[in-house]
């Protein structure tokens, strides 16, 4: 079997994002799992707000369909997001609302969220980690009919969360992260081995 590929995406484009540094700590925890692991930035994939009238006159922009073949290109898929309002940022609402919009050669609207394995996980300086902005996630990639993995990873305090190496310092943090990558691993093997 071939290795599993492992796409980490990031849902903000701050200088200093505590969710930016968490995508990396996601992206090393599955190199050392031995799984072909990329980080991406949504920063390389710009796109205009979703506006169907938009999508008629000019179709589908060239960056939703190459990131649509980024996320196609991989085995699952995190979403590592910052929380706004209880809810996720639009950037990242918006680029999965393009990536659904995709219809690449044989394949129908949203064809890439229903054959990958998704994961989630978020930072939040608050004690509530982010929880609010996954359960708001989970409910739209169930709608595109994801398969999302029970395990998730809420980052409370965020700013005192990590050691003088950039590793998880709580070890119900690491062991969060690690049983989340596992599973994602896992379930990525299987739909993999199904296909």
């Amino acid at each position: 079997m071939p290795t599993v590929k492992i796409l980490v995406i990031p849902g903000s484009l701050r200088t200093g994002s505590i969710n930016a540094r968490l995508a990396a700590a996601v992206a090393k925890e599955f190199a050392l799992a031995g799984v072909d692991v990329t980080r991406l930035s949504l920063a390389d994939y710009p796109l205009p707000i979703y506006d169907g009238d938009l999508e008629a006159k000019s179709g589908v922009p060239k960056n939703a369909l190459n990131l649509k073949r980024m996320l196609g290109a991989h085995h699952g898929v995190v979403f590592v997001t910052p929380e706004y309002n209880s809810s996720l940022p639009p950037l990242l609402k918006n680029a999965i609302d393009w990536i659904t919009r995709v219809e690449d050669g044989n394949e129908t609207q949203g064809q890439v969220f229903r054959e990958r394995a998704f994961a989630m996980a978020s930072a939040s300086e608050g004690k509530l980690g982010g929880s609010r902005c996954l359960a708001a996630l989970r409910l739209i990639l169930s709608g595109c009919r994801a398969t999302v993995i029970p395990n998730q990873l809420a980052l409370s305090f965020a700013d005192q969360a990590y050691d003088e190496r950039e590793r998880l310092k709580h070890k119900a943090d690491s062991d969060a992260l690690r049983g989340m990558v596992t599973q994602l691993i896992d379930v990525a093997q299987q739909m993999t081995r199904g296909a």
